[in-house]
């Protein structure tokens, strides 16, 4: 019998403990959190961003900040991620930055202060480079120096203050 254990043979399973997608790629089928915390297998999580949708740009901002502004910003991260490997070779930069950023803020929501703030400050350093290498401050409305000014100031607070910080409270205005 398929349990939901893992390295069962139940759908999406094979028998080499790792879950499988339909095309046979490992991925993780348990449940997460709204911070993207893997909870055991059969417990009720939040609903998961599906991978590899291909959304416009204008799309992607508002998919994310939703998810942002709900305090999901794990989740907002891999919105980020199909923009960064989906987009065009020149607005790579722009998205792994983003997507930076959201797992810094995920980090900081966990209470991993140097993980969050080192991650904040990279995704900052991507925005503001690909910013001023494009010329572009505010590529679909966002308002990439606020941005920067919001990671910056917040990994600087969770490393002086520790602890972990309420996400959604937390998260930027893109626009």
């Amino acid at each position: 019998m398929g349990s939901s254990r893992r390295g069962s043979t139940g759908p999406g399973r094979t028998n080499d403990a790792r879950d499988r997608d339909g095309e046979g790629r490992a991925r993780n089928a348990r449940p997460r959190d709204g911070l993207g915390r893997p909870l055991p297998y059969g417990a009720a999580g939040v609903p998961r961003q599906p991978e590899g949708i291909a959304r416009t740009p204008p799309e992607t901002v508002e998919e994310a900040q939703r998810l942002l502004d709900e305090g999901k910003p794990f989740h907002a991260h891999e919105v980020f991620e199909d923009a960064w490997k989906s987009g065009p070779e020149q607005e790579r930069p722009l998205w792994r930055g983003l997507a930076q950023l959201a797992v810094g803020l995920t980090h900081c929501a966990r209470g991993n202060v140097t993980g969050g703030a080192r991650l904040l400050r990279r995704g900052a350093g991507a925005a503001e480079e690909w910013a001023s290498a494009q010329g572009q401050p505010r590529p679909y409305g966002m308002d990439l120096a606020g941005v920067v000014v919001w990671a910056r100031a917040l990994a600087e607070a969770v490393e002086r203050d520790g602890g972990t910080v309420d996400a959604a409270r937390s998260a930027p205005r893109l626009r």
